[in-house]
């Protein structure tokens, strides 16, 4: 794999996530991740905006642990231009959207599991003034987003052929099935991934930061908050992250990953489907089937 010329080379840069409480959401990820958050009015629709130290999530009301949308923010406007344009070449259909967290010219499209993609530049005021109160700078920006789905294959397809992600890593099961797709589109190990189901909807997303010292950090926040993990601590086979895992109210499954693999040029690496594949230290407790 040569990662030296994407296609998109573009960060995750915030999420929109349905809720049938999106307020209570919005209240429980300042509390637990350290953002500030207000309630604003965008296409005619309620929303709550969640933002603080490099991680944006919108919560608007819906169907429970559905995406509304994942936001990524490319360098300037000539890459976003080049990007789109790119698209249109593979006759991608390019769909006009707004967010608040970009500035205007974002544009969206979908991918084969109807997961809506948007692209464009970050607005770096947001219209935002950060309350007095919100003095919490604990370290975590929002890193990658990871689906499940009944078609793997057509997934990575899609993001590798039509938008110009890189795969960087697989995991196949003993039929030589595809199990999981790992796909980047910056020099992160991915960006977005996909585990083979019998559901298609959001698996988790997850916050990078950085350092082991502040997997503990977090570690020792949650327990002051009350939030027990899910999982972890441990560290993945693909991408090489420490890792730890705690739930949303929701049912959301969030990750505060350190030390994610930096690739550049390198083959695509291929994983058995076993539990050492989703965590080199111990049990897998979340084996996908």
């Amino acid at each position: 794999m040569t990662t030296s010329n994407f296609h998109t080379n573009s960060f995750l840069h915030h999420l929109s996530i349905e809720s049938p409480k999106p307020m209570e959401l919005a209240k429980f990820y300042s509390e637990i991740l350290g953002m500030d958050y207000k309630k604003i009015t965008h296409n005619e629709k309620t929303k709550w905006m969640c933002f603080g130290n490099d991680r944006r999530i919108i919560f608007s009301s819906g169907k429970n642990k559905k995406l509304d949308f994942a936001a990524f923010s490319c360098r300037d406007n000539n890459s976003l231009e080049k990007y789109k344009n790119y698209l249109i070449s593979e006759n991608v259909k390019i769909i006009d959207f707004e967010t608040p967290f970009f500035i205007e010219g974002s544009f969206g499209v979908v991918d084969p599991d109807k997961n809506f993609l948007v692209f464009g530049l970050s607005n770096s005021k947001e219209g935002i003034s950060y309350s007095s109160s919100f003095i919490d700078k604990i370290y975590a920006p929002l890193q990658h987003l990871t689906f499940k789905s009944k078609n793997v294959e057509s997934f990575e397809s899609f993001y590798e052929k039509k938008l110009g992600f890189f795969v960087s890593d697989r995991v196949m099961k003993e039929d030589s099935t595809l199990a999981t797709s790992f796909l980047t589109s910056n020099h992160e190990h991915h960006t977005i991934a996909c585990f083979k189901s019998n559901t298609i909807e959001i698996d988790h997303h997850s916050y990078e930061t950085g350092e082991w010292q502040r997997i503990k950090d977090w570690c020792d926040r949650f327990e002051k908050k009350g939030i027990q993990l899910k999982w972890g601590p441990g560290r993945h086979g693909p991408g090489n992250n420490l890792f730890i895992f705690i739930e949303d109210p929701d049912g959301n499954w969030i990750e505060i990953s350190a030390e994610l693999e930096v690739i550049h040029d390198r083959q695509v690496k291929v994983w058995k489907h076993e539990p050492k594949t989703l965590n080199l230290w111990g049990p897998h407790s979340v084996m996908r089937s």
